[in-house]
């Protein structure tokens, strides 16, 4: 894959690039990846994501499984207390009022089966990595066990979990994404943003 001369390329520092694989885009939101692999227009295109960028307009990319565009992961901070649930519940909500997520997120309060609580952030799978650095700016903590990922997502939606308390945060729309033809005119050219 040949990548364009990118400028100012730290901009592009967790957005995406694909490969079409007679040329590639630089520049697409994860909201316009998932559309991309849902057609069948683009069956065989290759993803990589930007996750840090130098002055001179390098790039590191890691490449990314179409499969992450359809699923959630999540992180789930247990608690035996219903009040220690309670508080890693409302500091995740004074987080984001200062801070938005990463991505829209769903936070739950719920009363597990076996008598625990559990404070449950799910999220699309694609933004796991900065859901992760989100919670280490805030500085968060929690006294009980945590679990995390795709596995321990579906295990919360099998269990007969009664959640408490519900919110969906969202991001700050910092890049608008394009749709229909917006997009598919945007596959054609090397930097799309």
């Amino acid at each position: 894959m040949k990548l364009p001369e990118v400028k100012n390329a730290d901009k592009y520092t967790g957005l995406y690039i694909v490969d079409f694989g007679d040329h590639c885009g630089v520049g697409f939101t994860a909201a316009e990846v998932a559309e991309l692999l849902e057609s069948e227009q683009f069956t065989d295109i290759s993803v990589y994501k930007v996750y840090n960028a130098q002055p001179d307009g390098t790039m590191e990319l890691k490449g990314i499984r179409r499969e992450e565009f359809q699923l959630e992961k999540g992180m789930f901070f247990y608690a035996v207390e219903e009040q220690n649930a309670i508080e890693d519940f409302e500091r995740i909500l004074s987080w984001a009022t200062g801070t938005p997520a990463p991505s829209r997120v769903k936070v739950h309060l719920a009363h597990c089966p076996d008598g625990q609580y559990v404070t449950a952030l799910i999220y699309p799978a694609e933004f796991d990595d900065e859901f992760s650095q989100w919670l280490l700016d805030g500085q968060f903590s929690t006294r009980g066990p945590v679990e995390g990922g795709a596995g321990a997502v579906e295990q919360y939606y099998e269990q007969n979990i009664e959640v408490l308390r519900r919110e969906q945060l969202f991001p700050t729309p910092s890049n608008e994404a394009l749709t229909g033809q917006e997009l598919l005119n945007a596959t054609r050219r090397a930097i799309v943003r």
